[in-house]
């Protein structure tokens, strides 16, 4: 699969958010091998859960199916530019590259806010792509907060 393809399946499971009523933010975790290991798409209001974002969701279950905490040499692909409290949770589960769709500059803990990659506490930095199918990624969650509006 290509990076792009990976990034369909996190717009999959987006589009899964949304029809729940979530805010439609998708995952996915990919091992070495190229396979998909997890899968997630923001549950906060359903589970009643304001940690409950999709890379958070993804992270846990790639942890139990690899049996480790240390995610080491998987890949993540995230439709919007993690929070602060996301790219921490990518840097401790030592995430080896992370890609995302939409660039957030209101929420957004890499390219925009506290910047945690950049700060001389953070202990691992992923290597960072933002921008893959920024469009498509951010026309979801501008349709969904129109239809809220």
């Amino acid at each position: 699969m290509s990076m792009s393809d990976y990034m369909e399946q996190a717009l999959k499971e987006a589009e899964k958010a949304k029809s729940r009523g979530e805010v439609p933010i998708g995952a996915v975790i990919v091992a070495p091998n190229g396979e998909i290991i997890a899968r997630a798409g923001n549950r906060c209001e359903e589970d009643h859960d304001p940690s409950a974002h999709a890379e958070i969701l993804a992270i846990r279950e790639a942890g139990r199916a690899l049996g480790s905490a240390r995610l080491i040499d998987c890949d993540l692909y995230v439709t919007l530019e993690p929070c602060t409290m996301c790219a921490t949770a990518i840097s401790f589960a030592r995430i080896r590259r992370l890609y995302f769709g939409a660039y957030d500059p209101k929420g957004g803990g890499v390219d925009h806010g506290a910047c945690f990659y950049n700060q001389p506490t953070c202990h691992h930095k992923p290597e960072v792509y933002g921008g893959l199918r920024e469009t498509d990624c951010a026309d979801l969650l501008t349709s969904f907060f129109k239809e809220k509006r």
